[in-house]
């Protein structure tokens, strides 16, 4: 992942946006205004959760995602871009651009005792909307935020959007709930209950986000901007409308088996992997589709996370929309990707159903005012009981169910494991970059390894600004990711090496080299560029590489605050 000499100052100065040194003594709203006069790009980040590789049809999927297909045909897509394996350390990592256990988010939202693992942003980092606001841009958020334990309305808020950079925010700070009804649905810093009968996340994520762009033409003219949208399609519950299952009915019948070789097929196809990679085994866990049983209800749940991401697709449509009405599409750079792969959880899905539906159950209903505290709500706003268990048909606010391992699988083609692990299934994203003013290729794939950890450089050098070494009187430990810019035109990232660390799951990966460890398992060395799919181990066959790599890490996660997971095993018998 050694490039030449080509750095990122070339590529603005080639692109035509200056660099300006900034001081962020107390990350104050200090305008920036590139060197050369030229009008500052917007930026539009839009990332999915819980979404595989092969999902959306631009990478393989067969789920209809005609928006984002454009914006694939009309930029970039990268093929080697990579999260962290699971939602709010993603998110740590992706708005501060630093590796999660140096923000404070090692694990998820509890204090774990030690500062890599304190479940909370910590005062050492910033956002890309504090960078950004004192650059002179107006800054929005719609969606889910998931990067604080306090998420309670009578809490502290210093670490909710608003007090971390963002003017404007309408979303959830919590991690997961329902569609219809989410868990700390909040509008800036006040919550709020769902402000119709017909609410729907999703739709609302991307109403909000196509509202601040207008109100942002109204309000600030031709003044840049960055909007955040973070969707929570399609993680659990299974959630979809009517109309959008409808488009999926008998898609699946086939099963899983006949869709991984289905999409597979489509990946070489397009380039998205190498024809001599061969497609991992079915999980020994999923049985073949014809010794499956209840078919008919394995197939409504991949039915409803079509349509899911089929919704979310729809809205991004709309905030294209507002981009093209408000003279704002060409000069915005939008990037879209997903927090991990595909999420094997069965949650809600096993056992009988609950509640028994041979027995009566009475609930009160909901007021409209009252506020939902509850990731699984107990009941629907108008009194009806949530159920969960193997069987129950998903969509309906009335159930709240998971997809399963078995369309994971499939959703992470051709990859290995899935959402919380770091092997390719874990952590490999789409990523699609379009911004027609800057970027001139059209439709072509970009094979140069990325992290999310580089968005924070990414905006930066959009924005012609600099990284602040100290904010609100904090040292800011330095950047980690490295600009994006190169990439786009088709020139290497410099960088030693990318690495990741998630409940004792641990990989290193420099150059085409991959060592990769599943806890407690033993360390794995893959040579990416002849077997992504990571079929053959190579350690014992190269012990030298992976030993120099096994010091990388080590070296690694000693400066960035990462513990053993067995220390919180340990933690945890005791």
């Amino acid at each position: 992942m050694s490039g030449d000499s080509y750095t990122r100052r070339d590529f603005i100065k080639a692109m035509g946006v200056g660099v300006t040194s900034l001081v962020l003594p107390g990350c104050s709203s200090l305008a920036q205004t590139p060197a050369n006069g030229r009008k500052r790009a917007n930026v539009v980040l839009i990332m999915a959760d819980d979404m595989g590789y092969s999902d959306i049809g631009c990478y393989g999927g067969e789920i209809r995602t005609p928006n984002l297909d454009r914006l694939a045909a009309g930029g970039l897509r990268f093929t080697q871009f990579y999260n962290t394996a699971r939602c709010c350390p993603t998110r740590a990592a992706l708005m501060t651009g630093l590796y999660q256990h140096q923000a404070g988010v090692g694990h998820m939202m509890s204090d774990k005792g030690y500062d890599g693992y304190r479940g909370d942003l910590n005062n050492r980092c910033v956002t890309i909307a504090e960078v950004l606001k004192q650059a002179g841009y107006s800054t929005y958020m719609s969606g889910k935020w998931h990067v604080t334990k306090h998420r309670r309305p009578e809490g502290p808020k210093y670490n909710w959007p608003r007090q971390r950079g963002f003017d404007r925010f309408f979303g959830t700070i919590h991690g997961a709930g329902s569609f219809y009804d989410p868990c700390s649905l909040t509008r800036d810093n006040t919550q709020i209950p769902p402000d119709s009968d017909d609410f729907y996340y999703t739709n609302a994520i991307s109403d909000n986000a196509a509202k601040f762009i207008s109100e942002h033409k109204s309000q600030s003219g031709n003044g840049p901007f960055f909007l955040y949208v973070a969707y929570t399609s399609p993680h659990w519950p299974m959630h979809a409308l009517p109309q959008d299952i409808a488009r999926y009915k008998g898609r699946y019948d086939q099963g899983w088996d006949v869709l991984r070789a289905e999409r597979h097929k489509r990946m070489i196809e397009m380039g998205i992997v190498k024809g001599k990679w061969k497609i991992t085994d079915r999980d020994s866990r999923v049985p073949p589709w014809e010794d499956a049983k209840n078919k008919e209800w394995h197939c409504r749940r991949m039915e409803v996370y079509a349509a899911m991401v089929d919704c979310m697709d729809q809205g991004i449509g709309r905030i294209v929309s507002a981009l093209k009405k408000t003279g704002s599409f060409d000069n915005t750079l939008v990037l879209f990707l997903a927090d991990n792969g595909g999420c094997a959880e069965e949650y809600g899905s096993r056992g009988p159903i609950k509640p028994d539906p041979s027995k009566e159950v009475v609930l009160k209903p909901m007021a409209r005012n009252e506020l939902q505290y509850d990731m699984q709500p107990k009941v629907t706003r108008d009194g009806r009981p949530v159920r969960t268990g193997e069987g129950v048909m998903p969509g309906p606010a009335d159930t709240y169910i998971a997809y399963g391992r078995a369309w994971a699988n499939a959703s992470n083609t051709p990859f290995r494991l899935y959402k919380h692990w770091v092997h390719e299934g874990g952590i490999a994203t789409p990523l699609i970059a379009h911004w027609p003013s800057t970027v001139k290729a059209r439709g072509e794939l970009r094979h140069r390894p990325g992290h999310l950890i580089d968005i924070m450089a990414t905006c930066i050098d959009v924005a012609g600004t600099d990284y602040p070494s100290e904010c609100k009187g904090h040292q800011i430990i330095p950047l980690e990711g490295k600009s994006l810019l190169p990439a786009l035109d088709n020139r290497p990232i410099e960088r030693e090496a990318l690495y990741w660390e998630h409940e004792g799951n641990r990989a290193v990966r420099k150059g085409k080299w991959k060592l990769v460890s599943k806890y407690p398992g033993r360390w794995e060395l893959y040579d990416i560029e002849a077997d992504r799919t990571e079929l053959n181990n190579l350690a014992d066959k190269h012990p030298e590489i992976a030993g120099r790599l096994v010091d990388m890490y080590n070296a690694w996660a000693k400066r960035s605050n990462v513990k053993p997971w067995g220390e919180f095993q340990k933690k945890r018998r005791k």
